[in-house]
């Protein structure tokens, strides 16, 4: 089993990430990529990956962080991804216009400039989307050749099925787990399994046993858990699926 998906290098693994990654190996868990949001970010990512065999990691700069973005910054995470092999995608890039914590327009054009470099670089994009899927899309079709997962999806199966029928691949979290999350169940429900990454976006998101805690990649087994109780499959089918969707879509 693989998360496809986490921030290792966040704040709230620094005191034990060893003990985590232990937790995860022993709950099957036997790989992950660590996901960047900044280049300080991607950095850290790139030094966590380094050291642990296990771990696999992408540079790239948030939408959040997208206000901050500097002329040579696009140079810069081409420098990093050059430097190492356990760089396996651009991201987290996107839209997020729930929170606008970056001017819309700045969003758009550090989106683009990224995914040009994942272009470039004959790299896959992870895709953060929130409240932007219309603009999303709108840019992505620009950039047919850059294979991308949609990063804990929580669309509707309407506006995401365009996307999936060109080849994006999407990931969910634990948010699935949670009793209102009828719409992404349902999302799961219609997505083709080779379409489905399971992630945990840790330490945030923790699933339900766990909700309100740290979250951490050991507890992607309860977003396999739903999505085999979902889908109507076996523990091991899940696994065995999505482990070879996340090797395939990060060329691991």
């Amino acid at each position: 089993m693989i998360d496809s998906h986490c921030h290792l290098a966040d704040k709230a693994f620094a005191g034990d990430l060893a003990a985590v990654l232990l937790r995860a190996e022993e709950h099957g868990v036997h790989s992950a990529v660590t996901i960047a949001d900044s280049l300080q970010e991607a950095r850290r990512c790139m030094e966590i990956a380094d050291e642990y065999e296990q771990v696999f990691c992408t540079v790239g700069v948030h939408p959040h962080n997208a206000k901050d973005w500097q002329p040579d910054d696009g140079k810069q995470l081409r420098m990093l991804a050059l430097s190492s092999p356990k760089v396996r995608a651009v991201g987290e890039i996107g839209l997020d216009y729930h929170y606008d914590h970056s001017p819309r327009d700045t969003q758009r054009a550090v989106f683009r400039e990224q995914l040009t470099l994942a272009a470039a670089l004959s790299l896959p994009a992870v895709v953060h989307c929130r409240e932007a899927i219309q603009d999303l899309k709108e840019i992505l079709t620009a950039f047919p050749a850059v294979p991308f997962v949609i990063h804990c999806c929580t669309e509707v199966w309407e506006d995401v099925a365009p996307l999936v029928e060109q080849g994006a691949y999407l990931g969910f979290t634990a948010i699935a787990t949670y009793p209102k999350s009828e719409d992404i169940r349902r999302t799961i429900r219609e997505c083709p399994m080779d379409r489905v990454l399971i992630e945990t976006d840790a330490p945030y998101l923790a699933p339900a046993p766990h909700r309100g805690g740290r979250n951490e990649p050991a507890y992607v087994r309860e977003v396999a858990k739903l999505i085999a109780e979902v889908k109507s499959l076996s523990l091991a089918e899940v696994d065995a699926i999505t482990t070879k969707n996340t090797i395939a879509f990060y060329r691991l």
